[in-house]
């Protein structure tokens, strides 16, 4: 079973592209024309260990905000679209992840219901990438994903690292929560049986 997907999206304000591979080894190849944007997306395909390509651009006046958003709700749409009916995944997912000044967790549920919860994240900009736009970008992940986020725990002085450290966090809560359990033996991991 190959869990992999491809997703487009095109609005007046941008054109996105996501590729992903679910099992794969955490390649990737990104350009979406903010370099700091693209490093976080690097660091969320090697820790997540998804292989991802994703190629966005802006099609009017350049705004990060719509590139972030769209970026956002393509690769939720790409992951939900590669988990399909979530047989035989672990389906939650923790990660406490430190880097130097800064920490984060984040806790991940396949539920197939959307929500995020931020407590707190400090404010600031790292190369045009804001503390709002970071919640921005996990809700729209979260929306289209159908997942339960929530970041109980986040700080640091260095808005970079602390950034860095919540896609590190994001990327390995979710890699666990995709993982394929032996056990389950192909069920739906819900009282429910769908999710």
């Amino acid at each position: 079973m190959t869990r992999s997907a491809i997703c487009k999206r095109k609005t007046l304000e941008t054109r996105v592209t996501v590729e992903l591979n679910l099992d794969g080894v955490g390649l990737s190849k990104v350009n979406t024309g903010h370099p700091f944007f693209d490093h976080m997306l690097e660091t969320f395909s090697k820790h997540s260990r998804i292989d991802l390509r994703v190629k966005a651009e802006t099609l009017k006046t350049p705004s990060v905000h719509h590139l972030v958003e769209d970026v956002a709700l393509t690769l939720g749409e790409a992951l939900d679209k590669a988990l399909a009916d979530r047989r035989g995944v672990r389906r939650f997912g923790f990660a406490s992840i430190p880097m130097d000044d800064a920490l984060a967790e984040v806790s991940l549920d396949l539920s197939g219901r959307p929500y995020l919860h931020v407590e707190s994240l400090p404010m600031g900009v790292v190369e045009g990438f804001d503390s709002i736009l970071m919640e921005h970008f996990l809700r729209s992940l979260a929306q289209t994903g159908r997942f339960t986020i929530h970041v109980p725990r986040v700080y640091g002085r260095d808005l970079h690292h602390v950034f860095e450290a919540l896609f590190k966090a994001l990327a390995v809560a979710l890699r666990e929560a995709s993982r394929l359990e032996p056990g389950l033996k192909g069920e739906v991991p819900s009282t429910k049986g769908v999710l």
